[in-house]
């Protein structure tokens, strides 16, 4: 994670070599990606209590996918701008910048609204609201040996408006980072990150619904 978070700066600084101009696409995707990087480690903990953590622990998926995946897939869309620059203007290039910040924002808003709901035990008002949750019973089997857990499932605030809406600001912000590589002058490879996401999506939760059994649940 934190060679994608550098690598961007670094594919910024060799176009700027080569071309002996800055690429606004190039450096507002990378500048994009390494806040939104920032923000993963600032909330670092807040992940390393999500289910799929916590079922899937350093198992082959996450082992893989940190260590060659996502060097290799997710910073795509910065890599190939170092030969062949994404020719998009400034205001061009920040107009699309600021779409991909503000699902930067809204994403660590809505992760933020859970993680503080749970740490309150339920009892944080969701803009201005009494919180509507799920109290979620389910076990995780380890070692061969079933062990019984409860969870918090919020349904108000930004959790009421989708199961997983935080996704459609990350996708947001992912998105915005492969219109910064132009693919209209550089074809369809600057987007084969976000092609294969909800696939990478389905697999994880695929993965974390195999160990987890009696999920719900009493609705309040």
């Amino acid at each position: 994670m934190t060679f994608w978070q550098l690598a961007g700066l670094s594919f910024a600084y060799k176009s700027y070599t080569i071309h002996g101009e800055i690429d606004w696409g190039l450096t507002l995707s990378a500048v994009s990606q390494y806040l939104y990087l920032f923000k993963f480690f600032m909330w670092e903990i807040g992940y390393l209590r999500s289910i799929d953590i916590i079922v899937d622990r350093a198992g082959w998926e996450i082992q893989w996918g940190c260590l060659v995946f996502v060097p290799s897939v997710y910073t795509l869309c910065t890599r190939v701008l170092v030969r062949s620059p994404s020719q998009l203007s400034f205001p061009a290039a920040a107009a699309i910048f600021g779409v991909g910040m503000a699902g930067v924002v809204l994403n660590y808003l809505a992760d933020e609204q859970r993680q503080l709901f749970r740490a309150s035990g339920g009892k944080l008002k969701i803009f201005g609201r009494e919180p509507v949750y799920v109290v979620a019973h389910y076990t995780v089997v380890d070692n061969g040996k079933p062990h019984p857990r409860t969870s918090l499932l919020l349904a108000s605030g930004f959790w009421g408006a989708a199961r997983h809406f935080q996704y459609l600001f990350e996708l947001t912000a992912a998105y915005s980072w492969c219109l910064l590589a132009n693919p209209f002058v550089n074809g369809a490879l600057p987007m084969l990150c976000k092609y294969t996401e909800p696939f990478v999506r389905a697999a994880q939760r695929a993965l974390s619904q195999s160990c987890v059994t009696d999920p719900l649940c009493i609705i309040r």
